[in-house]
């Protein structure tokens, strides 16, 4: 049985870090994220609009969520899928636990997290028969986020020569946000985050002390089918263009010319 963690100071920690981690990532100044669709072997392309980025999926398919730390210091990540913690399955709030990166390492979250030995795979499924709707929370569907914390220094900081007025932090991303999700209500949420079969994902325990109650950065992306992604205006209609330069060698036989009246 795994022991208890408090969440004041000790979080999870992911055994198995990627040597390399390809792809399209929504990069952070901490942290990139990004989504692997497990079935296809693809990170999803992502897509910006209205001051969101979204991620197609497809429904039925397994998904990971590649975190990348992009520092030179350890952070604590709390990883929220559809308003859920990924790890306790309570509604996701900043101050629970999560994952610790080590510097530079890079980890593939695979599935909510039911013992320090297994998970319940991500999977993209109907809205219905998402975890978060059977659980009684389909406000939050259709987004995955990370709340990346730093470290407490051992040593403290020297004090600031003069104090600075303290400013609002993040206003003008809610407002972003605000008038993003606003525009996007018209669209129906038509994927969510199912919880699918029991896989083996291994990791340990450790401790970690926030440098502040408060996280560094917040990085997020949406995501839904691409139906409802192309219908909304996120994925461009995009069609090759016509060439219309005659060709010398179109190929074939030649036919006979059209009859005359």
């Amino acid at each position: 049985m795994p022991r208890p963690i408090p969440l004041s100071c000790a979080c999870l920690l992911a055994l198995a870090p990627l040597a390399f981690a390809p792809g399209v990532a929504h990069a952070g100044d901490w942290l990139d994220l990004s989504i692997v669709d497990r079935d296809s072997g693809s990170t999803l392309p992502e897509y910006r609009h209205r001051g969101d980025t979204w991620v197609p999926g497809a429904p039925g398919h397994r998904y990971s969520v590649r975190l990348t730390n992009t520092s030179g210091e350890r952070l604590l990540v709390v990883l929220s899928v559809d308003g859920v913690n990924a790890i306790s399955g309570q509604t996701a709030a900043t101050e629970q636990s999560g994952y610790v990166l080590e510097p530079g390492q890079s980890a593939e979250i695979d599935g909510w997290r039911k013992s320090m030995q297994r998970v319940a795979q991500f999977v993209f499924t109907d809205v219905d028969d998402s975890y978060a709707a059977r659980t009684g929370r389909p406000d939050n569907i259709g987004v995955i986020g990370a709340a990346v914390f730093r470290e407490r220094r051992v040593r403290p900081l020297p004090p600031p020569p003069i104090m600075l007025p303290r400013s609002y932090e993040g206003a003008a991303n809610k407002s972003r946000g605000e008038a993003s999700a606003a525009a996007d209500a018209a669209a129906p949420q038509c994927i969510g985050t199912g919880h699918g079969e029991s896989q083996w994902s291994p990791v340990d325990s450790t401790t970690f002390r926030r440098a502040s109650n408060r996280p560094t950065e917040v990085v997020s992306v949406r995501y839904n089918d691409v139906a409802t992604l192309r219908r909304i205006g996120v994925i461009p209609n995009w069609r090759p263009p016509v060439n219309r330069r005659p060709q010398p060698f179109p190929g074939g036989f030649v036919p006979d010319p059209p009859r005359g009246d």
